[in-house]
């Protein structure tokens, strides 16, 4: 049978790749959707449970299958690997998951050299990386989830304290999708105006550095609230996931924190870390070199530094 386009091939049926899978299935982006898992009963009860609510969405082909599944997908979503446990760092995870990669990578080359890659798996940055070298594929083709979520979350949490719609803040967070990410507060905007002088003027924040601050404390442990919470993190997930797959699809343009192979990068090179990129059907298209201030680009240096560093534990 001839392949329905576009195609979405997801390695790992897990929370992260089955709630991506659903959210994929509502939004009507894909045509196609595989399900690969070294667990087929999960995947094939994935599957199932999916198909039977088909009548309520957009035509899908939603199924399962081993690695040959990822014949001719336009994008391969690799959610597959230990889940980040409570009270564990991201970084914590890295040998286990890439020793998954050395596996999996070679086994998705073989059925999609034309694909692009989008992993999920924490350490993402480090996994990103790891997936470019493994498959050979150039850089705008594999691309990391990055801080996509960390930005929303940064949105929603001053859309909350502001009282202002998230769809007219920007913000971003970049670096490492973990401990030693930043947030660009020189470059943020709520409706056109810096976003200090907002909060003092429109929001009535009375101490705004310490009140931005505090949002980006919490920012930056949500995640681990919420693993320890319920055990895992998965909806947001799941959805800026649709928005990255839609960027590509659609061709978009979007403009999205994605984790993306730098050179030179404020003197930093060849590592995978977020910086806010133009998405589109060639995967990143390019990366934006924004102007940092001074202490941005020492935090910037010491996460890219930090991930360099875990880099050279790994054998590739």
């Amino acid at each position: 049978m001839e392949s329905l386009k576009p195609k979405i091939a997801i390695i790992g049926a897990g929370n992260v790749g089955s709630t991506f899978a659903f959210s994929l299935m509502i939004s009507g982006l894909a045509r196609e959707i595989v399900l690969v898992d070294k667990n087929e009963i999960l995947a094939n009860g994935e599957c199932m449970d999916l198909n039977h609510g088909l009548s309520f969405a957009h035509p899908t082909k939603i199924y399962a299958a081993g690695f040959e599944g990822c014949k001719d997908a336009d994008i391969v979503v690799i959610t597959a690997g230990a889940k980040q446990k409570p009270g564990q760092s991201r970084i914590d995870l890295v040998k286990d998951n890439v020793t998954v990669f050395k596996a999996i990578i070679p086994e998705i080359i073989k059925y999609a050299a034309n694909a692009i890659l989008l992993v999920v798996t924490n350490p993402v940055d480090i996994l990103t990386y790891v997936t470019l070298k493994i498959s050979g594929l150039p850089p705008n083709r594999v691309i990391g989830s990055g801080t996509v979520l960390d930005t929303a979350r940064l949105k929603y949490m001053i859309s909350e304290y502001c009282k202002v719609d998230p769809s007219n803040i920007h913000a971003y967070i970049i670096g490492e999708h973990g401990d030693t990410e930043l947030p660009l507060w020189s470059n943020a905007t709520i409706g056109g105006m810096a976003i200090e002088k907002y909060c003092a003027d429109y929001a009535g924040l009375e101490n705004v550095k310490n009140e931005l601050a505090e949002i980006f404390e919490k920012v930056k442990n949500a995640a681990y609230q919420i693993i320890l919470a319920k055990g895992a993190t998965n909806y947001s997930i799941a959805l800026s996931l649709v928005k990255i797959t839609q960027s590509i699809v659609r061709n978009e343009n979007s403009i999205l924190p994605v984790s993306t192979l730098i050179t030179d990068y404020y003197g930093i090179s060849d590592v995978c870390i977020s910086i806010p990129s133009h998405v589109n059907k060639n995967g990143v298209d390019q990366y934006l070199k924004l102007e940092l201030s001074e202490l941005e680009q020492e935090f910037f240096k010491h996460s890219a530094n930090t991930l360099k560093k875990l880099l050279k534990t790994i054998n590739l």
